[in-house]
């Protein structure tokens, strides 16, 4: 999984940092930007502002995208899980 955060649509609430703050973080500008490995990224809309996300971290990125109230906070899922999710969903 990977995620980053759309910082035209972030609004500063900082509810993100409290459900991942390994992999949220609000700068200066009060603008919340994505973490990996503890470096951030802070390259709005570019490929270098995407972070990858620990297994054990997804659920609460998960979690930070529901609860967004600026809903800019956009997760990336790998083909292979996207295909696997697909054929394990699909209705009888």
């Amino acid at each position: 999984m990977r995620v980053w955060i759309d910082q035209d649509l972030c609004t500063g609430d900082g509810l993100c940092t409290d459900h991942a703050p390994a992999v949220f973080t609000l700068l200066e500008d009060g603008i919340a930007y994505v973490k990996d490995h503890g470096r951030v990224l802070n390259d709005p809309g570019g490929a270098a502002g995407l972070a990858r996300v620990p297994v054990h971290l997804q659920p609460d990125v998960v979690h930070a995208a529901d609860d967004c109230p600026g809903e800019c906070i956009f997760i990336e899922l790998p083909v292979v899980a996207v295909e696997a999710w697909s054929t394990s969903s699909s209705i009888p």
